[in-house]
Formats: C-alpha cells, sequence, structure tokens
C-alpha cells in the first residue's frame, strides 16, 4: 500500500533553518490552532511547516489543503502511529534543524528564535525543549524526565516517591522535580511535544525507531542521542501551550475518542516501556530485576484494560 501521497513538491536544493514536522490524526481544531500560532512567528527565522496526516477520518487535510496552502502536507493511507508517522518527513525536511511539534501545541512569540539561537550557540546540545505550559498554566511535568531505570521506575509507578518527596535527588528524578522548573539544565529524555534537534544528528542515530507504535519513541530517541555523546536540554527561557493528551483521549478538547482507541493508547504506552527496557536496560541489570519489571508491566497493562473498560 502506497504511505505517503505529496501535497507540494520538495525543492531540496532550498535549505531551510528550521523544519516543523507536525504529526496529525484526527486533531483538525487543535492543529488549525498549532498552524495559525506557526503563522504569526513565520518572520523569526527561515523555516518550513510540514504536516504529516496519518488518516485522518474528521476532514483534517481538507481544513490544511484550504486554509494552510503555505505548509507541505504529507499524506499516509494508514494510521502508522508516532514514529513511523513522523519519520515520513524523514526524506522531505529541509531544515538544518528539525522540530518535531504536536498538533495540541501553541508557539509563542519567540519561542522557534530563542531555541534554535541556542542551540547555535551550544554546539554540544543534541537536543532541546523549552518550558512546556498546560492549558491551566501549570508545567507539564513530562517536558523533562530521566531515563526509567529501575529505579526510577520504581520510585515513580511502583510507589510514588518522587510525588511524596520532590526535592530529593534520590526519590525525585522521574520529573527532576529536584530542580527549579526556571532554570535550563541538562536532562535525559524530551517529551516528542517539543522536540528540537539537528537533522545531521536524525540521520546519524536513524530518527525515530518504528518498532514503537506510541510513546516511548521520544526516550528512544533521546536514548540514542544520548550515547552518541550529545547533550539534551531543557531550556525554560521560552515557553509552548500545550494542551495535551487530546489526540489520546485523555482529554476531551473538540474531539471524541471511541473507548477502544483510548485502550489502544493507552496499552500501546506499557508495550513501549517493554520494547525500550529490553533493548537498551535488559543486559545492564541481573535476571532477578528484569523479570521483576516484565511482572510489573504485565501488571499495569492489567490496571490500564481495567480502568478504561469499566471507567471509561
Amino acid at each position: 500500500m502506497k504511505k505517503q501521497k505529496r501535497t507540494k513538491k520538495n525543492n531540496k536544493d532550498n535549505k531551510k533553518t528550521l523544519s516543523v514536522v507536525i504529526l496529525n490524526y484526527n486533531t483538525k481544531e487543535l492543529l488549525s490552532d498549532c498552524l495559525d500560532s506557526l503563522k504569526n512567528v513565520e518572520d523569526e527565522l527561515d523555516l518550513e511547516v510540514i504536516v504529516i496526516d496519518n488518516a485522518s477520518s474528521d476532514g483534517s487535510v481538507k481544513e490544511v489543503k484550504k486554509n494552510y496552502p503555505w505548509s507541505r502536507l504529507l499524506i499516509s493511507d494508514s494510521n502508522l502511529g508516532f514514529a513511523a508517522g513522523n519519520n515520513l518527513a524523514r526524506n522531505e525536511a529541509l531544515g538544518k534543524y528539525i522540530l518535531f511539534l504536536n498538533s495540541d501545541t501553541i508557539i509563542k512569540k519567540n519561542t522557534l528564535k530563542k531555541t534554535v539561537e541556542y542551540m547555535e550557540k551550544n554546539k554540544d546540545i543534541g537536543a532541546l525543549t523549552c518550558k512546556l505550559v498546560l492549558a491551566n498554566g501549570q508545567l507539564d511535568k513530562d517536558v523533562r524526565r530521566s531515563f526509567p531505570t529501575p529505579w526510577v521506575a520504581f520510585t515513580h509507578l511502583v510507589f510514588p516517591l518522587d510525588r511524596l518527596f520532590k526535592n530529593s535527588p534520590l526519590f525525585a528524578k522521574y520529573w527532576y522535580t529536584y530542580l527549579p522548573d526556571n532554570k535550563t539544565h541538562d536532562v535525559d529524555v524530551l517529551q516528542g511535544a517539543f522536540f528540537l534537534t539537528r537533522k545531521k544528528i536524525l540521520d546519524q542515530v536513524g530518527w525515530f525507531d518504528e518498532e514503537y507504535f506510541l510513546d516511548g519513541e521520544d526516550i528512544d530517541l533521546s536514548w540514542r542521542i544520548k550515547a552518541d555523546g550529545w547533550r539534551i536540554v531543557y531550556y525554560p527561557k521560552v515557553e509552548t501551550i500545550h494542551i495535551k493528551g487530546a489526540s489520546k483521549g485523555k482529554q476531551k478538547h473538540k474531539n471524541f475518542v471511541p473507548k477502544s482507541e483510548k485502550l489502544r493508547y493507552r496499552l500501546a504506552g506499557v508495550n513501549s516501556m517493554e520494547i525500550f527496557y529490553k533493548k537498551h536496560l535488559w543486559e545492564r541489570y541481573p535476571f532477578f530485576i528484569n523479570y521483576g519489571v516484565l511482572i510489573g508491566l504485565k501488571i499495569l497493562k492489567g490496571v490500564r484494560i481495567i480502568k478504561i473498560t469499566f471507567l471509561g
């Protein structure tokens, strides 16, 4: 099956400073808000916007063609998931920098300009994110995370010690809550909602691992970038609004996600944890810890099935 259709030719001689890659799946209204915000900052630097539609059924493609002809639209014939969907931009993006941006975000003035400038000044940075703020004004805690080692996962998922001891470097590693959210600092993992990196690095490490359908691919890419010797940085001097979770059915923001779709998304998250652990951490820990992790993931999967099935 043909995976991709283009609506505009790509002139590969027309290099750009930044390619903004937005993956869309049935988030037409959110996507429109996101594209409107990008239109408002288009004069900040030489950029292109690539919208990848993952076989939406809500009229997203028609909306983009009609109201945002200045963007480049790539259309998939099926829902490829986050990793494979974003990877459709691999041979299309013209930017020196690539920004993977969620459709449920609103870009503020100077955010693109300042983040790219910071990476230009700091050549050892391989990937960077800005401060992500939820619609209620609070920090999106997932914007900065540690790798989910057994200890970090234990203190976050099993016994939430990171919530009890928010200022402890020992217990609060997952969300770095022991560090001020207005401080620039190195992190392990960036959230895929705003993931700015250099195209040459993506080409070196292989873009997103398509074994992941949804969730985990940003952790995996962060791991490979860091393993390649690059720094990963949280840069809160500028910010972006993140509606968060609308396309996964976690919020009711102008779109409805069926219960079956919610279950698919939630289980994909657990499956991604298992893929990441076996790929990057399995050889680092003894067998009893490894199998303890697998048992814990099976339990977590069961809990999510029960919650979605009976509570919605």
